[in-house]
């Protein structure tokens, strides 16, 4: 595929509007699973040039081509390559186009996607074109600012569906067991966002508000679907963003498929979305963790519709706007229209914590970042771009004001609507609406890297009142903005156990040191909690009397967003080396049973695994694995039987199980004995259970194939598929890498499943001989392969259980050669930063004992 540049792209933009296209798919090979590589897809292209005579070029990313015709006239083929595209001369000010090829079907992931069901042998296809994968499946001009308008149809067997941006128009026979169906003309939209997705799909349809909604999942999953649910949540969304937005869904239907395979958690194909199956569509008992993240998403990508479809991005420049705005968006709705109230918790404890560990990387970069070309791109998909950039919009919205935000927001729309737009063009409809400066604020806090640290520094009187109170604002050396924050400041009570907010000032932090003299003479709080509410982004500390009150009593918060902030504080300082990895165990440990927000509980157990897996003393370790595992069998034991607590820590004893005896309890479990009342070891959770015995040595490949037996699905596969991974011989490494390394690329399931479970926190001494096996294939791997499955390969082969100077020395070697893509390098040095900053962890863990 040709690597787009931000130059090429711009100059195409001036030279041609792009008036339509007429696609053509014949897909009845692809129940051929022996014979059916290629599908043939042929393209009607019509556009102007400003300039007749010029010449430019199209993508066209297929695996042969059959013909080519630039105004009726043959083109020469001897120049194309699905790197380059073919190139178009001499164009005339109207031109036709028309491109006669054979693309391949994907197992990636990219482009039209493929997969058969193990179920039913059925087969299901889906389009997924974010970045620039339109071409894989027909010619076109792959970039967001040259919109146009499609007419798809497709050849397939008779008994499918078939989805895509627009309406069915007609369906007609076309031979023996196979019918065309032809779509209605789409609305303006960019080629990343059309989709065509085909499959014998099982279809749910309801109707609200006069728009046409549908789902769909593979009829295998059919039982599973909850369709009322996920219509609730889509309905709740279009209902409050028609309110907040001020401008109609402009499309007569909106379809929701939940595919398999899918690499991301959702895409949002103008009315046309498509889900990740494996993430969403519950077989199993799931925490309302689960319904709220699937809630997120679902309200994300609907989000989109008008924040990237609607109104796109020039260049993938403003990327971060698209997706900051739909990930801020999601959650203001959740938190209004939802029963996920609490939404805001969430984000921080999930989402921001995201960010904040992305900006500490030595790839940092500023929300808003020149992409020059394509590859750049692929990689910026991370937690500035989503979250990072979406705790920017929530503290322009307490900045501004939320009723100018929406103002300037529904004003953005109305002069943008089916065209393309820049951060510049939304910054001014604010500036407008809210009649404030707003430049300074962006270039502060979006053309700048990492994240600041709010300090508070506390005097208190003989008499027990505030004599001073100052915020110290810090930030890292090669990134000294100070920026302007606006925060409030909670001051809590310890009364009977619980820690009561008695007041809360909102001010502006500047500089390095802010007084607040609001707090003069103010009765000392047992807790003064900065950033209260959350508005900020940014790193948290407690002063020390604030600290020892949260130690004992973080339960006591009424606020669960209070709570997550003192959560997020201590686990900043535990990855800072501020605080010892044993201390924020203990602190998990003591107070996390009395938690009652089920999302802060899965956060926290995460980070609790995470600190001892990289950040605790290796010596103190078990310890600490065995200090995890009797509290969360506690805590199930004390949970409500049945509910999503019982689970949550079910999943946390299953993870943290190292001893004889708590290996026993779940071998227990899958045998139907020692079960604790109201716990349903269900297919999920039984592969759950199953993990950790294998990864122990306590149950091996019979017990596998024994448990797939029962589960041959799509999903029993993946899961087996981890779970062989995980047998602790070093013959299975050895032949899980060699399958990883291989010549021949994996379907992205199996690649994904094999790469989680080459290693694992109990199997440390098994993956070192594949340190200096990393570094030695990870550029071949990389050049083999699809952008997603090459960047997983990068990122969760790295030996990052290596926690060593080794490690670090083989990284810097590895950096030091010439060549590698800039990319790959990032994504490298990612891993070498995980390292580093372990062992400044385990230094401090280890001083502490």
């Amino acid at each position: 595929m040709r690597n787009l540049t931000q130059v090429e792209a711009t100059e195409r933009a001036r030279l041609l509007d792009v008036t339509g296209y007429d696609i053509s798919l014949d897909l009845s090979s692809a129940v051929q699973a022996a014979t059916g590589r290629t599908f043939r897809s042929t393209t009607e292209v019509r556009f102007r040039c400003a300039e007749p005579g010029a010449g430019t070029f199209i993508e066209v990313a297929a695996d042969s081509v059959r013909s080519a015709t630039l105004n009726g006239a043959p083109l020469d083929l001897s120049g194309w390559s699905a790197e380059r595209g073919l190139t178009l001369s001499g164009l005339d000010s109207e031109n036709t186009l028309v491109v006669d090829a054979d693309f391949a079907y994907s197992n990636s992931g990219q482009g039209l996607h493929r997969t058969v069901d193990p179920v039913d042998g059925e087969t299901y296809l889906y389009s997924q074109f974010e970045t620039a994968d339109a071409q894989r499946v027909f010619a076109c001009f792959d970039q967001p600012d040259l919109k146009s308008v499609y007419t798809w149809r497709a050849t397939v067997p008779d008994h499918w569906k078939v989805v895509s941006n627009t309406p069915v128009e007609r369906e007609e026979a076309a031979g023996e067991g196979l019918k065309t169906v032809h779509f209605a003309q789409s609305v303006r939209m960019s080629t990343y966002i059309t989709a065509l997705c085909a499959g014998p799909y099982h279809e749910v349809r309801e109707s609200h508000d006069g728009i046409d909604l549908g789902v769909f999942c593979r009829a295998s999953m059919a039982q599973y679907l909850d369709s009322d649910d996920l219509f609730l949540i889509t309905k709740q969304g279009f209902d409050f963003f028609h309110e907040q937005f001020g401008v109609r869904y402009p499309l007569p239907k909106y379809d929701q498929l939940w595919v398999p395979d899918f690499n991301a958690g959702a895409m949002e194909n103008f009315g046309c979305v498509t889900h990740a199956e494996s993430h969403y569509i519950f077989r199993s008992q799931v925490t309302d963790f689960e319904y709220e993240q699937r809630a997120n998403t679902i309200l994300h990508e609907l989000a989109h519709m008008w924040f990237g479809d609607l109104v796109t991005m020039r260049w993938w420049n403003d990327l971060w706007l698209n997706e900051s705005f739909a990930e801020w968006a999601s959650h203001w709705c959740n938190t209004h229209a939802t029963r996920f109230r609490e939404a805001w918790t969430t984000f921080l404890s999930i989402r921001k914590n995201w960010g904040y560990r992305q900006d500490q990387l030595s790839s940092t970069h500023p929300v808003y970042c020149e992409m020059p070309d394509l590859e750049a791109v692929e990689v910026n998909f991370d937690g500035i771009t989503y979250a990072k950039g979406a705790s920017v919009l929530k503290q322009l919205v307490a900045y501004v004001g939320e009723e100018p935000f929406l103002a300037g927001l529904r004003a953005y729309f109305g002069k943008h609507a089916w065209g393309n737009a820049t951060f510049d063009d939304l910054l001014s409809e604010l500036e407008t609406a809210s009649g404030r400066e707003l430049r300074k604020f962006a270039a502060q806090w979006l053309e700048t890297a990492q994240v600041n640290t709010l300090r508070p520094e506390v005097t208190i009187g003989a008499d027990g009142n505030y004599q001073r109170v100052v915020v110290r604002q810090e930030a890292p050396a090669g990134h000294p903005t100070l920026r302007t924050h606006r925060i409030g400041v909670g001051l809590y009570d310890l009364a009977n156990g619980r820690l009561v907010r008695r007041e809360r000032i909102e001010v502006d932090v500047t500089g390095e040191l802010t007084e607040l003299t609001d707090l003069a003479g103010v009765r000392a709080a047992d807790v003064l909690l900065l950033n209260d509410d959350d508005l900020t982004y940014t790193k948290l500390r407690l002063d020390v009397r604030s600290m020892a009150a949260v130690v004992q009593h973080i339960a006591g918060f009424e606020s669960s967003l209070a709570r997550a902030l003192c959560w997020t504080a201590a686990w900043d300082m535990t990855r800072d080396a501020e605080l010892a990895a044993r201390d924020y165990v203990a602190l998990v440990l003591a107070g996390l049973p009395a938690e009652t927000d089920i999302n802060l509980v899965t956060a926290t157990l995460r980070q609790a695994t995470t600190t001892l897996t990289f950040y605790a003393d290796p010596v103190w370790a078990p310890a600490g694995w065995a200090e995890l595992a009797r509290t969360a069998r506690t805590a199930l034991a004390a949970a409500e039987p049945g509910s999503g607590f019982q689970l949550a820590w079910a999943r946390a004893y299953a993870s943290a199980a190292r001893s004889d005896e708590d290996l026993a309890t779940l071998r227990g479990w899958l045998d139907g004995t020692g079960v604790p009342a109201g716990l349903a070891i269900d297919t999920e959770l039984r592969w759950t259970v199953l993990d950790a015995l294998v990864a122990n040595g306590a149950a091996g490949a019979a017990e596998i194939e024994a448990e797939l037996a029962g589960d041959r699905t799509a999903s029993g596969e993946r899961e087996a598929a981890y779970a062989h991974a995980l047998v602790p011989t070093t013959e299975n490494k050895a032949a899980v890498w060699a399958e990883l390394t291989g010549p021949e690329a994996l379907p992205n399931w199996r690649n994904r499943a094999l790469l989680q479970g080459l290693t694992h926190p109990a199997q440390i001494e098994l993956v070192v001989p594949y340190r200096e096996k990393y570094f030695a294939t990870v550029a071949q791997v990389w050049a083999s392969r699809d952008s997603e499955p090459a960047q997983e390969f990068a990122q969760l082969a790295y030996p990052a259980y290596l926690v060593d100077d080794e490690t670090v020395a083989a990284t810097d070697a590895w950096l030091a050669q010439e060549g590698h893509p800039a990319p790959l390098r990032r994504l490298v040095a990612e891993g070498r930063d995980g390292v580093v900053r372990a062992l400044r962890a385990r230094a401090k863990d280890t001083q502490s004992a």
